[in-house]
């Protein structure tokens, strides 16, 4: 009788199959490269990963001259797919792909209101299974990032004015009950942070602001998100802006800035009105000296307190951000001794948040999936199958 606890040869399995997730489709003299692993037992590897419903073969690989062509190995549509959300205040993305990251089907829609949880948890439930709709195998994961603070990955605190009703952890009770698999909540900046991550390898220490709806926060150091140990982590919002008794939520979220440029007598109804439209020029100054100040605070807090190289501004006020750049750079190369790269990240709208909650549903299905292939030896031997068999 084997043993159940993993052999070295499981563990050279679960290398194979991080590999596949991560680089498929690849070629097993990639796999042999990627792994540093024998021929022998890449082949041993994949073959057990086809018969658990992991691998398949792809393509050939035409390769010019003379030799054997190669056959790509893939990871098939049947292994699963994840869920993305961007749940935002004015729109809602959702994007689906399968477990090597490539597109499903997406959707981008405005987000409704709902009188209650139960009816928005339907909602989003509803605009997953649709946009799923082509998608087989099972549904491993699903990530909502929201404009609020999430602790734990299900209970919501501190949200955009316009979703206070989803604060706690009914809204994710209501929404893992319907999809029927798992489901992590997360901050929209988190989300940002993490697409910015796979867009720019070289970034590895970093501060993310999210200024739309309200003001939220992101860092990592090594690639590596922070999340804190207690709520108050992250609530840079909640800081005095410079100017006042503001906070710097009141200056750098969509419904802050609209107050305070109304209180300066400017006539606007969206907040991308102070851009867009033609203002009082005195007025505007205000409201923009006011803003400029905002983000210099912002910035000199994140980079006096965590040493980040980057610093990166997303979210509907960017275009506000860009404008005010140059002196915001220029106080801080008087006051700091050295100051981050600062820079504005721009978006597509509904799904940029939404491609970074791809990412955090990636690397925990990929986790688990290396888990459960890990513990599978004490489940005894498997048959030829045609589901996956983890």
């Amino acid at each position: 009788m084997s043993s159940i606890n993993p052999t070295p040869r499981d563990h050279n399995k679960a290398r194979v199959l991080d590999v596949v997730l991560s680089r498929a489709p690849l070629t097993r003299n990639n796999l042999i490269e990627l792994t540093g692993l024998s021929k022998a037992t890449v082949s041993r590897a994949v073959e057990e990963l086809r018969s658990d419903g992991f691998v398949v073969d792809g393509g050939v690989d035409a390769v010019a001259g003379r030799g054997r062509p190669s056959t790509y190995l893939d990871v098939p549509g049947t292994a699963g797919h994840v869920v993305g959300v961007g749940f935002g205040a004015a729109t809602t993305g959702v994007l689906v792909t399968d477990l090597c990251g490539r597109e499903i089907g997406h959707i981008v829609v405005p987000t409704v209101e709902h009188g209650d949880v139960p009816a928005a948890g339907r909602w989003l439930a509803e605009l997953i299974a649709r946009t799923s709709a082509s998608a087989r195998g099972p549904l491993r994961q699903v990530v909502a990032a929201l404009p609020a603070h999430v602790r734990d990955g299900t209970e919501v605190f501190r949200p955009a004015g316009p979703m206070e009703i989803f604060s706690g952890g009914d809204l994710h009770r209501t929404v893992e009950q319907l999809v029927d698999a798992p489901v992590t909540f997360d901050s929209d900046a988190n989300a940002s942070l993490l697409q910015v991550l796979n867009d720019d390898p070289s970034t590895d220490d970093a501060a993310l602001f999210s200024v739309s709806s309200t003001l939220n926060f992101a860092t990592c150091r090594n690639r590596e998100l922070a999340r804190g140990r207690t709520p108050a982590f992250g609530d840079i919002g909640s800081l005095p802006s410079g100017i006042g008794n503001l906070t710097l939520n009141g200056l750098l979220s969509t419904a802050g800035l609209v107050q305070l440029a109304r209180e300066h007598a400017l006539d606007i109804e969206r907040v991308e009105d102070l851009w867009l439209e033609p203002q009082d020029h005195r007025a505007r100054t205000e409201v923009l000296a006011a803003f400029t100040t905002a983000v210099t605070t912002a910035v000199s807090t994140a980079a006096v307190t965590l040493d980040p190289e980057s610093v990166y501004f997303v979210g509907r006020l960017r275009p506000l951000v860009d404008e005010v750049l140059p002196e915001v750079r220029e106080r801080l190369g008087q006051t700091l001794p050295a100051t981050p790269r600062i820079t504005t990240v721009p978006q597509v709208l509904g799904l940029s948040v939404a491609r970074g909650a791809v990412h955090a549903c990636l690397a925990v299905t990929h986790s688990r999936l290396r888990e459960a292939l890990l513990k599978a030896r004490g489940q005894g031997q498997r048959q030829e199958q045609t589901a996956p068999a983890f």
